[in-house]
């Protein structure tokens, strides 16, 4: 079964300084449709302003992934690490018993262009901390967050895995489910066709007992005339994709 959340019905707050999408209930905007989809509790795609970000905050018990798609996103938080998120990177952070950070586009003129997902971790009150890596395509299917931190992926304090899908146009990836587990896909580039539907950026798809055995790339038009597709970073809200 396969239940679509299309961009345009996402929630969306406007700050001048930051545009922001919320694909499940977040701060202001509250949907009881859409609170979460398991333990993955946000899908926030961010857009902010040169020179401007989110000042000193807390949280707590929450594993935070970043992932940038453009520019650069400046770390900082209460355990000393600090850090540039850059494409291709991947960070989480893990709140535990309590953390503040703050997050600052690097840039003061170019804007910064990301995704921040929140997912619930398995065991409250661990120590706060962070890791970063930069993670290399390997193939169109690339772990980027883990249970056990494997093929270099960052670790998650959480049963789920986070990975990138990036085919190229026309290529076919197949997402075979396993028995009681759950995807989440989230296009954030270009469009797709999952399962025979149409999936364009920004839109989600929550898959439970499918099969994902039609997952491809379709042309991406750009302003500069015709580019092949860099699309779909893609959230599986799974613990094994094999």
């Amino acid at each position: 079964m396969m239940t679509l959340r299309r961009s345009s019905d996402r929630g969306r707050g406007q700050h001048g300084w930051l545009d922001s999408h919320h694909t499940f209930s977040f701060a202001s905007y509250r949907d009881p449709a859409h609170i979460g989809y398991g333990d993955l509790l946000v899908i926030n795609e961010d857009r902010v302003a040169g020179g401007a970000g989110f000042g000193a905050h807390g949280h707590r018990d929450m594993e935070i992934l970043s992932y940038v798609l453009d520019g650069a996103l400046e770390h900082k938080d209460s355990t000393g690490g600090g850090s540039i998120i850059r494409p291709g990177d991947i960070q989480r952070m893990s709140a535990g018993a309590g953390i503040e950070h703050s997050e600052r586009n690097a840039s003061a003129t170019e804007p910064v262009h990301f995704l921040q997902i929140w997912i619930k971790p398995g065991t409250t009150g661990i120590a706060p901390g962070y890791e970063q890596k930069a993670v290399p395509a390997n193939g169109a299917l690339t772990l980027l967050a883990s249970q056990d931190g494997r093929a270099g992926s960052v670790t998650l304090h959480a049963d789920a895995a986070l990975y990138r899908v990036t085919p190229a146009e026309g290529a076919i990836v197949d997402l075979p489910l396993v028995q009681g587990r759950r995807i989440w896909l989230q296009v954030v580039r270009g469009s797709a066709t999952v399962n025979g539907t149409a999936l364009t950026q920004g839109d989600g798809a929550a898959i439970e007992q499918e099969a994902v055995d039609t997952f491809a790339a379709q042309e991406n038009r750009r302003q500069e005339g015709r580019a092949r597709a860099y699309l779909a970073e893609i959230l599986a809200r799974s613990g094994e994709l094999e």
